[in-house]
Protein backbone atom coordinates (compact mmCIF):
# COMPACT_ATOMS: atom_id res chain seq x y z
CA UNK A 1 0.00 0.00 0.00
CA UNK A 2 2.67 2.32 0.69
CA UNK A 3 4.44 1.91 -2.40
CA UNK A 4 1.22 3.81 -4.04
CA UNK A 5 2.17 7.22 -2.66
CA UNK A 6 4.75 8.85 -5.27
CA UNK A 7 7.04 10.50 -2.20
CA UNK A 8 8.44 6.65 -0.62
CA UNK A 9 11.45 5.10 -1.36
CA UNK A 10 11.63 3.12 -3.85
CA UNK A 11 13.22 -0.58 -3.60
CA UNK A 12 14.25 -2.79 -6.61
CA UNK A 13 11.32 -5.63 -7.81
CA UNK A 14 12.92 -8.94 -7.39
CA UNK A 15 13.02 -10.97 -11.26
CA UNK A 16 9.89 -13.20 -9.75
CA UNK A 17 7.61 -9.77 -8.81
CA UNK A 18 8.19 -8.27 -11.72
CA UNK A 19 6.11 -10.77 -13.77
CA UNK A 20 3.85 -11.00 -11.50
CA UNK A 21 -0.20 -9.52 -12.66
CA UNK A 22 -0.54 -7.55 -9.30
CA UNK A 23 3.00 -6.16 -9.54
CA UNK A 24 2.20 -4.73 -13.13
CA UNK A 25 -1.03 -3.74 -11.59
CA UNK A 26 0.97 -1.80 -8.65
CA UNK A 27 3.37 0.09 -11.06
CA UNK A 28 0.70 1.51 -12.97
CA UNK A 29 -1.02 2.89 -9.86
CA UNK A 30 2.34 4.78 -9.13
CA UNK A 31 2.81 5.68 -12.17
CA UNK A 32 -0.70 7.32 -12.66
CA UNK A 33 -0.25 9.02 -9.11
CA UNK A 34 3.07 10.30 -10.08
CA UNK A 35 1.49 11.79 -13.24
CA UNK A 36 -1.26 13.07 -11.12
CA UNK A 37 0.87 15.00 -8.36
CA UNK A 38 3.17 16.83 -11.47
CA UNK A 39 1.79 20.21 -12.62
CA UNK A 40 -1.05 19.76 -15.23
CA UNK A 41 0.50 20.80 -18.68
CA UNK A 42 -1.75 22.54 -20.82
CA UNK A 43 0.60 23.10 -24.03
CA UNK A 44 -2.10 23.56 -26.77
CA UNK A 45 -3.89 26.13 -24.72
CA UNK A 46 -0.69 27.95 -23.39
CA UNK A 47 -1.67 31.33 -25.94
CA UNK A 48 -4.79 31.68 -24.21
CA UNK A 49 -4.54 34.82 -21.54
CA UNK A 50 -4.29 33.45 -18.23
CA UNK A 51 -6.97 34.95 -15.60
CA UNK A 52 -6.42 35.04 -12.20
CA UNK A 53 -8.08 32.09 -10.02
CA UNK A 54 -9.47 30.58 -13.50
CA UNK A 55 -9.15 26.86 -13.49
CA UNK A 56 -9.62 25.47 -16.94
CA UNK A 57 -13.54 25.87 -17.75
CA UNK A 58 -14.09 26.57 -14.02
CA UNK A 59 -14.96 29.51 -12.10
CA UNK A 60 -13.33 32.66 -11.83
CA UNK A 61 -12.40 33.92 -8.45
CA UNK A 62 -11.00 37.54 -8.71
CA UNK A 63 -8.33 38.93 -6.71
CA UNK A 64 -9.32 42.00 -4.06
CA UNK A 65 -7.47 44.25 -2.39
CA UNK A 66 -9.48 45.96 0.47
CA UNK A 67 -8.34 49.15 2.91
CA UNK A 68 -10.02 51.27 5.24
CA UNK A 69 -9.16 54.54 5.80
CA UNK A 70 -11.18 56.83 8.35
CA UNK A 71 -13.27 58.24 5.89
CA UNK A 72 -13.82 55.50 3.16
CA UNK A 73 -13.24 52.06 2.70
CA UNK A 74 -11.54 51.64 -1.13
CA UNK A 75 -11.91 48.05 -2.83
CA UNK A 76 -9.44 46.56 -5.98
CA UNK A 77 -10.70 43.78 -8.05
CA UNK A 78 -8.27 42.23 -10.97
CA UNK A 79 -10.47 41.83 -13.76
CA UNK A 80 -8.10 41.44 -16.89
CA UNK A 81 -10.08 40.82 -20.23
CA UNK A 82 -13.02 42.20 -18.74
CA UNK A 83 -14.89 45.45 -19.60
CA UNK A 84 -17.36 47.55 -17.33
CA UNK A 85 -20.35 45.93 -19.03
CA UNK A 86 -19.39 42.21 -18.17
CA UNK A 87 -19.37 43.78 -14.14
CA UNK A 88 -22.54 43.73 -11.94
CA UNK A 89 -21.56 45.73 -8.25
CA UNK A 90 -24.48 46.06 -5.82
CA UNK A 91 -24.37 46.54 -2.20
CA UNK A 92 -26.36 45.96 0.94
CA UNK A 93 -26.37 46.67 4.41
CA UNK A 94 -23.51 44.61 5.37
CA UNK A 95 -22.02 43.57 2.05
CA UNK A 96 -20.57 44.13 -1.46
CA UNK A 97 -21.13 42.06 -3.86
CA UNK A 98 -19.46 41.64 -7.14
CA UNK A 99 -20.10 39.66 -10.11
CA UNK A 100 -19.78 39.18 -13.66
CA UNK A 101 -18.85 36.78 -16.76
CA UNK A 102 -16.06 36.60 -18.46
CA UNK A 103 -16.49 35.05 -22.06
CA UNK A 104 -13.49 34.50 -24.88
CA UNK A 105 -13.77 33.34 -28.32
CA UNK A 106 -10.95 32.33 -30.52
CA UNK A 107 -11.34 31.31 -34.00
CA UNK A 108 -8.30 30.56 -36.59
CA UNK A 109 -8.34 29.12 -39.99
CA UNK A 110 -5.59 28.61 -42.28
CA UNK A 111 -5.03 26.24 -44.35
CA UNK A 112 -6.11 22.82 -44.35
CA UNK A 113 -7.03 23.36 -40.39
CA UNK A 114 -10.05 25.16 -38.28
CA UNK A 115 -9.16 25.91 -34.75
CA UNK A 116 -12.31 27.22 -32.51
CA UNK A 117 -12.00 27.66 -28.94
CA UNK A 118 -14.72 28.81 -26.33
CA UNK A 119 -14.11 29.60 -22.94
CA UNK A 120 -16.94 31.23 -20.27
CA UNK A 121 -15.96 31.40 -16.55
CA UNK A 122 -18.41 33.72 -14.24
CA UNK A 123 -17.93 34.91 -10.85
CA UNK A 124 -19.70 36.29 -7.88
CA UNK A 125 -17.91 37.75 -4.80
CA UNK A 126 -19.20 39.39 -1.75
CA UNK A 127 -17.31 41.07 0.62
CA UNK A 128 -18.58 41.73 4.06
CA UNK A 129 -18.79 45.17 4.83
CA UNK A 130 -17.19 46.58 8.64
CA UNK A 131 -18.67 49.55 9.13
CA UNK A 132 -22.16 51.30 7.94
CA UNK A 133 -21.88 52.79 4.52
CA UNK A 134 -23.29 55.64 2.72
CA UNK A 135 -24.33 53.92 -0.42
CA UNK A 136 -25.47 57.18 -2.23
CA UNK A 137 -22.31 58.16 -2.46
CA UNK A 138 -20.08 55.12 -3.73
CA UNK A 139 -18.50 55.09 -6.93
CA UNK A 140 -16.63 52.50 -8.84
CA UNK A 141 -14.13 53.05 -11.96
CA UNK A 142 -12.87 50.49 -14.42
CA UNK A 143 -9.69 51.27 -15.66
CA UNK A 144 -6.96 48.98 -17.22
CA UNK A 145 -8.66 45.46 -16.05
CA UNK A 146 -8.86 46.72 -12.53
CA UNK A 147 -12.16 47.71 -10.59
CA UNK A 148 -11.62 50.72 -8.33
CA UNK A 149 -14.53 51.25 -5.68
CA UNK A 150 -15.20 53.82 -3.12
CA UNK A 151 -17.48 53.42 -0.37
CA UNK A 152 -18.00 56.22 2.27
CA UNK A 153 -18.34 55.68 5.26
CA UNK A 154 -21.40 56.76 6.70
CA UNK A 155 -21.35 60.38 8.59
CA UNK A 156 -22.92 58.67 11.93
CA UNK A 157 -19.66 56.29 11.44
CA UNK A 158 -16.95 58.81 11.14
CA UNK A 159 -18.06 60.47 14.00
CA UNK A 160 -18.31 57.18 15.99
CA UNK A 161 -15.22 56.33 15.51
CA UNK A 162 -12.43 57.57 18.27
CA UNK A 163 -8.54 57.59 18.30
CA UNK A 164 -7.07 56.76 21.86
CA UNK A 165 -3.64 58.27 22.58
CA UNK A 166 -1.36 55.80 23.79
CA UNK A 167 0.90 57.09 26.52
CA UNK A 168 4.12 56.00 28.02
CA UNK A 169 3.71 53.98 30.94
Amino acid sequence: MFNLTPWTARRLPTRREEHHPVYSLQREMNRLLEDFFRAPSWEPFAELPAFPGEQFFGDVTPRVDMSDTDKEILVKVDLPGMTEKDVDISISRDALTISGEKKQEKEEREKGWYRMERQYGSFSRSIPLPCEIDADKAEAAYKNGVLSIKLPKSTVQQKATKTIPVKPA
